[in-house]
């Protein structure tokens, strides 16, 4: 890819330790937490490459607990994505039962690696999927964080504002708290972001025409919804299967 090719990167990157897409030398799948990002620094770094002077990286990331010595997991009936042939140790200087911090973690080490972190975002899942612990409360949030590459960038602020619950005014500034549903998916990936999520960060981080980038593109999500909204979308999937229902998904356009 040539240097300053894109408008804009939205993302999902595989979570640390909580799937298992059968991948030879998958992200994720690290042992330990500091080789995960290690490994998510390099290729945002050469993301960053690739990005105009103006642009932004829009990066959803969840968070994972230690596995309290686990070795694999289980199959759940709600979540049969949950299988897994392997769990990572529990990282150094952490506890069993220990939240991990991983999005701070990342969003941290991509400002030291010269990206400007402008915002954490809530995405709050209101259908968020049930947990069965009963010694602290479900998790239903996950983070959107917002870098730039440079001080001053694209940020469409008109098009994404938010209802206004004064009866002065129609719309305020977009809030850093995203109330959006998770959406099904009947393929055989277990992580698809929402398109309702992609769509505020197309709209917010590049023009019409305008070209964006997934590096981790799954089943094709951030495809689907600049197709929607007349953006060119390029997306890189290192499993073969996903890449092929990332293609039915682009051709159908759902």
């Amino acid at each position: 890819m040539s240097d300053g090719y894109f408008n804009c990167i939205v993302t999902s990157p595989p979570y640390w330790g909580l799937r298992d897409y059968g991948v030879e030398g998958q992200i994720g799948a690290e042992t330990t937490v500091d080789e995960y990002i290690a490994d998510l620094v390099l290729l945002f770094r050469e993301a960053r490459r690739t990005l105009s002077d103006d642009g932004t990286l829009w990066l959803n990331i969840g968070d994972s607990y230690t596995s309290g010595g686990r070795t694999w997991r289980d199959a759940d009936s709600k979540n049969k994505g949950r299988a897994m042939g392997y769990r990572a140790p529990t990282p150094e200087g952490l506890k069993p039962k220990d939240l991990i911090g991983i999005p701070w973690k990342l969003a941290f080490a991509l400002q030291a690696d010269g990206w400007y972190l402008r915002t954490d975002i809530i995405w709050n899942k209101p259908n968020c999927q049930p947990e069965s612990v009963k010694d602290r409360p479900t998790r239903s949030h996950e983070y959107v964080f917002l870098f730039s590459k440079s001080e001053k960038y694209y940020y469409n602020w008109q098009a994404v504002m938010e209802p206004a619950s004064s009866l002065k005014q129609e719309s305020k500034n977009r809030r850093t708290v995203w109330n959006i549903t998770t959406e099904p998916y009947l393929g055989s990936h277990f992580a698809v972001y929402p398109r309702a999520l992609v769509r505020l960060c197309v709209i917010a981080g590049s023009r019409e025409k305008g070209r964006v980038l997934d590096p981790f593109f799954g089943t094709g999500t951030t495809g689907v919804v600049c197709n929607e909204l007349n953006r060119d979308c390029v997306g890189i999937e290192l499993n073969a299967e996903y890449a092929g229902l990332a293609r039915e998904r682009l051709l159908k356009g759902c």
